[in-house]
């Protein structure tokens, strides 16, 4: 009996404990470099703050740019700034000031946001797709298809499923116990890496950490699969070469997108699967890389391939020289 009430005691005090700082030591193995690495995270960091911040003010202040496909690349703009902000400064302090503590709440947060950001950015990438697949297969219906209405709930659909795939995660945080020493061989927090410091059996975190992101990126996949599918044969059944070419243009910038999302994601996927043999210090190298580039890359792919945008920059930035 007393051997139960001390174990019962035990489990009690250990379920209730509430986690102190937890430490993050930045890229281990590459510490001699870390202040180079943050300088060009730095320059990575302002570039993605510049060029979102551009696109979301020629979005908002321009008047022809106020039609569906820019709207979702504002949302896109804007997530990427959460993102960029979510995790780059902490990892600069890191790098150029050394580990770095991080409560638990805001590590929580910070675990979050950075989630939030990647079910966002996927999810606005398959309404572009949807956007680009209405405009091309149904040009004369465009503006009766995507109403107002419309878009409010494909915005609604996006930003609430994302909220519900991701916020689950922070009550499979909070319910573990944390016994260990709470030091993160990281920049960030994120789920798997949190989760791993506890006392217990964190199998449910692994599989929905795993599961649940996992089908929802490759449904979105799919889906733009399946978007321009349909789109590439109605460009390739459209009359003339001009026009063949002209649609294909529209859709350039956003299948670069894609590719700077995705590509990163599954080279992270299955390097972390069949990658046994390489370093730990590449496996988070790369996750910065992921995190930082992507915001940095976006507008200036829709910079140099959207007409309407390149010519706004032109025009507000080179006045002189369209004189």
């Amino acid at each position: 009996m007393i051997i139960l009430k001390k174990t019962l005691m035990a489990t009690f005090n250990l379920s209730s404990f509430k986690p102190g700082p937890l430490i993050l030591l930045g890229i281990p193995g590459l510490e001699e470099f870390h202040v180079w690495i943050g300088i060009l995270f730095f320059i990575i960091y302002l570039v993605a703050l510049a060029g979102n911040g551009v696109l979301l003010y020629l979005i908002s202040v321009e008047r022809s740019l106020h039609e569906p496909m820019f709207f979702f690349l504002s949302m896109l703009a804007a997530t990427d700034i959460i993102l960029s902000n979510t995790c780059v400064p902490k990892a600069l302090s890191i790098f150029w000031l050394g580990p770095q503590e991080i409560t638990f709440p805001a590590c929580l947060t910070q675990m979050f946001f950075l989630h939030y950001s990647f079910a966002m950015d996927s999810a606005i990438l398959l309404a572009m797709a949807f956007d680009r697949y209405v405009a091309i297969c149904f040009p004369l219906r465009y503006t009766t298809i995507l109403t107002r209405q419309i878009i409010t709930k494909i915005v609604m659909a996006t930003v609430s499923r994302s909220f519900c795939i991701i916020f689950p995660c922070v009550f499979l945080l909070k319910r573990l116990p944390f016994c260990r020493t709470l030091i993160i061989p990281h920049t960030y927090c994120e789920h798997i890496g949190v989760a791993q410091l506890a006392c217990a059996d964190i199998s449910i975190n692994i599989w929905y950490g795993f599961a649940v992101p996992v089908m929802t990126v490759t449904s979105d996949l799919i889906l733009i699969g399946i978007s321009y599918t349909l789109i590439l044969r109605a460009i390739f059944n459209l009359p003339s070469r001009d026009a063949r070419q002209k649609a294909l243009n529209t859709c350039g910038s956003h299948v670069c997108v894609i590719l700077i999302f995705y590509t990163p994601a599954l080279f992270s996927v299955l390097t972390h699967r069949f990658g046994h043999n390489i370093p730990r210090s590449f496996h988070i190298l790369a996750a910065n890389l992921y995190v930082a580039i992507p915001p940095a890359l976006n507008p200036i792919v829709y910079g140099v391939k959207t007409k309407q945008i390149r010519q706004k920059i032109i025009l507000s930035f080179f006045p002189k020289g369209n004189q």
